[in-house]
């Protein structure tokens, strides 16, 4: 058993949350029970993974997208009820990590897709609201395009969805996970042959061809799979607690 308020500590100390301007509360989000024995992760706090989570009776819930965010109207949806409800039933801790999780250096999203795509030397890329979020780095030899998106394919578990319009073989690659089609000017403006982000834009494709870019959006989902995933394995390091992981792909 571990007491919550000393896992939110370590996560809290560990991903240092107050130094980024987020979309929402980063942290405990739904207080629960006080002493926990079995941790699940996922992406996000979605009905379907909370009635999972009460399923394999997890005392806390561990995610990138939390309940609460700074664009929904204000008050209590019925969408967000719904998911809150069980979690109160049930005395299930929910705790979330947003840009956080996406920006460090060692657990974050941007920082393992790059290190299991073999990119080395990495240095941050991607500002959002002050603050560099992703990575950009460089292959060791020059990768073929298709070694490129084959690897990407590889670590997502999803064909990713490719632009070409950047030399063949590559070498410098910027990654930011999710939503981040706008930063490309940051990617063209460092120089970059390949930007991989999650979710891609329709005007950002063309713009990729004429900067001279390849683009590849490799799904948002799909890019956020590998922060809070580690993060239920050092917990299980950390705290001995027994870590179930969620996947629930979204096409997205």
């Amino acid at each position: 058993m571990a007491r919550v308020t000393d896992v939110v500590e370590w996560l809290d100390e560990l991903l240092q949350p107050r130094d980024y301007a987020d979309l929402g509360p980063n942290g405990l989000q739904v207080p629960g029970r006080p002493e926990v024995f079995r941790v699940v992760t996922a992406v996000t706090a979605t009905k379907r993974l909370i009635d999972r989570a009460v399923e394999l009776d997890a005392g806390l819930v561990v995610v990138h997208h939390g309940l609460f965010w700074d664009f929904d109207a204000t008050g209590l949806p019925a969408v967000l009820a719904e998911r809150l409800r069980p979690l109160f039933k049930h005395d299930v801790n929910l705790a979330a990590y947003h840009l956080p999780l996406d920006a460090h250096a060692e657990v974050g999203n941007n920082a393992l897709l790059a290190d299991r795509l073999g990119l080395a030397d990495l240095e941050p890329f991607g500002d959002f609201r002050g603050r560099p979020i992703g990575w950009h780095g460089a292959f060791p030899e020059p990768v073929a395009v298709e070694e490129l998106l084959a690897r990407v394919q590889a670590a997502t578990d999803r064909v990713p969805l490719h632009h070409p319009g950047g030399p063949d073989p590559v070498r410098r690659v910027g990654v930011i996970s999710g939503s981040a089609a706008s930063s490309l000017p940051e990617a063209v403006a460092l120089g970059l042959d390949a930007f991989i982000t999650g979710e891609p834009r329709e005007h950002v494709m063309g713009e990729a061809d004429e900067y001279g870019i390849h683009f590849v959006a490799a799904g948002h989902y799909a890019t956020e799979t590998f922060g809070v995933r580690r993060l239920g394995e050092l917990l299980e390091a950390q705290f001995g607690l027994e870590h179930h992981w969620v996947p629930l792909p979204n096409p997205v």
